[in-house]
């Protein structure tokens, strides 16, 4: 018998807000952008590009979010380990998944356990960090 409590998933009312908090922060800073959620399975819950963002901003929100679920960790923490003198540095290539090192992914957590990520993509690898993390602070408020 387990005595580890269950944990509620992440919502799509929560991807919602995520989605919103993140395009806000983005629009504050004059930048558009595409916005990835995906669940604990990797399953798509929310996405939205911006009009005027750039289209491989769609596939790079995806694969933040992907790869920040998969490792457990923000992408921001993990480019310097692929880099070519990285502990990682075969990883990117080393599977058959949409793994991208790339600030702008990151981890969602409740209660200590992963339920999801979160992508962005469309500014500069920093700004999307910024745009990531201040929606995920959104959603524990």
């Amino acid at each position: 018998m387990s005595t580890t409590a269950p944990i509620a998933p992440l919502t799509t009312d929560e991807a919602e807000i995520l989605v919103s908090a993140a395009r806000t922060a983005a629009e504050a800073a004059g930048v558009t952008v595409s916005v990835t959620v995906l669940d604990a399975g990797g399953h798509l819950l929310a996405f939205r590009r911006d009009d005027r963002a750039v289209l491989v901003s769609g596939e790079t929100s995806t694969r933040k979010a992907y790869t920040a679920l998969q490792l457990d960790a923000p992408t921001a923490d993990l480019v310097d380990l692929v880099k070519p003198d990285g502990p990682f540095h075969s990883l990117p290539t080393a599977l058959d998944k949409p793994l991208l090192f790339i600030a702008g992914g990151v981890p969602i957590h409740r209660d200590g356990r992963l339920v999801g990520a979160l992508g962005v993509g469309g500014g500069t690898p920093g700004q999307d960090h910024t745009f990531a993390t201040t929606a995920r602070e959104e959603l524990t408020r």
